[in-house]
């Protein structure tokens, strides 16, 4: 061996191998420290146990009959109620995102004299979407997962969820 070391080809690739390790590590770190995973609530067991109790709301919905259309033109939102016992009420509305829970939204819909409840978006919204029905007094509840733009109505049924 004429050369040093350090001008050979085999101590070099040696040193890189874990090189590559602790800056693809560093990396890593940079990337979970930027925007920390918060669709995890702190209280999970909690709300595991209270979903028996929430299914209680989509059983009324069955047991009065309801279904509703949804509808979604640009950027206007309609929801008609197409079976059920009951009064023209508010209604509570929420959209929840899958992925992006800065996207979520609450929204409280009042029927005009048709029947019909409207809510004008700020912007057409795109994608996979949770779509939750409440009453107004939360006795009853439907959901839906949706994928808009929707070509025709969605029907909001207890069978649903």
């Amino acid at each position: 061996m004429s050369q040093p070391w350090y001008r050979q080809f085999w101590p070099w690739f040696l040193i890189t191998l874990p090189l590559c390790a602790v800056v693809a590590s560093v990396y890593t770190a940079i990337i979970a420290s930027r925007g920390g995973v918060n669709l995890v609530a702190e209280d999970y067991y909690k709300q595991g146990k209270e979903i028996n109790q929430d299914l209680s709301k989509f059983h009324r919905s069955e047991t009065l009959g309801l279904t509703f259309d949804l509808r979604v033109e640009g950027n206007t939102l309609t929801v008609r109620k197409l079976t059920g016992d009951i009064p023209n009420q508010a209604l509570f509305l929420s959209l929840f995102h899958p992925t992006l829970p800065g996207h979520d939204s609450e929204h409280l819909l009042t029927a005009d004299a048709s029947g019909t409840y409207r809510l004008v978006l700020d912007q057409p919204l795109t994608g996979k979407w949770q779509v939750r029905l409440d009453a107004f007094n939360h006795e009853w509840r439907l959901q839906e997962t949706i994928r808009l733009p929707l070509h025709h109505g969605q029907v909001l049924d207890p069978k649903g969820r």
